[in-house]
């Protein structure tokens, strides 16, 4: 049987802000980066200048790091991914990375790759995507959604597949199942056969279990696309540049309000909402943003640099 504490540190899904500020650092953010580490694999969502110290700081090790999902080309969501893989370089990396992003993402990948010095042993790949397309991992999913920003942008939703259901060890003794080796097959959805008869994984399994949904959207203005990728997920990481009174502003720089952003996930029914890409204006006092935010789905919180949120596993 399945011990309930490993199976929960098997499945660990932990979400690291390396970056939270908005168009300009402060001394107190640095540009955009998301990590999330998903049993020892790791995926980077944008990579401002400084992610890589980032990383070092929150000790989350870049090794590992086989993806880089990024939103837009703007400076603050790219630079700093040069200095990212000479440092792979220098250490040694030989996997390849895949750079994902919109339309021109090769065109970027290709400028990097003739601004790196350092003789590399990993292949760089960039992948374009549309919305809707998916990036497929084992285990999980990425899937690319439409966002709305002044440059061709995605907002990203990793999907975890479902979970086995809970093994019922009570039935499975009652029909004459021994406590051992054959209970761990039946959890692995294999057929066993106990005096002369067959016995089916879904005669002692629950119905599966929904894995974690994690949304990162980028710089963007309120969307439909976003709302309807959100739906029940465990949690949605919002632009949350503005307060509302600067409703006017956020529209002409394609930005959220962190009211806009609550609303947003109010309607999509998620778990958590975490609000990021924090104007500089915020530095001495996020104050209005979170209550905004809270005005609408109360819980919601303004990310730091260096937070980090374990997305824990669910039965429904």
């Amino acid at each position: 049987m399945v011990d309930p504490e490993l199976e929960m540190m098997s499945r660990m899904l932990t979400v690291t802000f390396l970056g939270t500020a908005g168009s300009l650092p402060t001394p107190e953010r640095s540009p955009s980066a998301v990590l999330i580490n998903r049993e020892g694999e790791l995926v980077l969502f944008d990579c401002g200048e400084g992610t890589q110290r980032q990383m070092m700081r929150a000790k989350t090790g870049m090794m590992s790091l086989d993806t880089i999902f990024i939103t837009h080309h703007h400076a603050d969501h790219i630079l700093g991914m040069p200095g990212l893989l000479e440092t792979m370089a220098f250490q040694g990396r030989r996997e390849p990375v895949t750079i994902a992003g919109p339309v021109r993402t090769s065109e970027v990948v290709g400028l990097f790759d003739r601004l790196c010095y350092y003789s590399r042993k990993f292949p760089v790949r960039a992948l374009e995507l549309e919305p809707g397309d998916v990036v497929r991992r084992d285990g999980y999913e990425v899937e690319a959604v439409r966002t709305c920003h002044s440059v061709p942008s995605l907002g990203y939703c990793l999907r975890e597949d479902p979970r086995p259901g809970r093994f019922d060890r009570m039935r499975a003794m009652e029909l004459g199942i021994p406590p051992g080796p054959l209970f761990g097959r039946l959890q692995r959805g294999e057929m066993v056969e106990v005096e002369g008869r067959i016995v089916r994984p879904e005669e002692v399994m629950g119905p599966p279990r929904p894995g974690r949904t994690i949304i990162y959207t980028g710089d963007t203005r309120p969307t439909q696309e976003v709302e309807e990728a959100s739906r029940g997920a465990d949690l949605l990481i919002h632009d949350g540049s503005l307060d509302d009174g600067m409703a006017d502003w956020a529209v002409e720089t394609m930005h959220s309000t962190a009211g806009e952003a609550a609303r947003i996930a109010e309607r999509a029914g998620v778990r958590r909402l975490v609000l990021t890409h924090i104007s500089s204006r915020y530095s001495d006092d996020v104050g209005p943003l979170i209550e905004d935010a809270r005005r609408h789905f109360p819980g919601a919180q303004v990310a730091e640099d260096l937070l980090k949120i374990e997305v824990k596993l669910r039965d429904r």
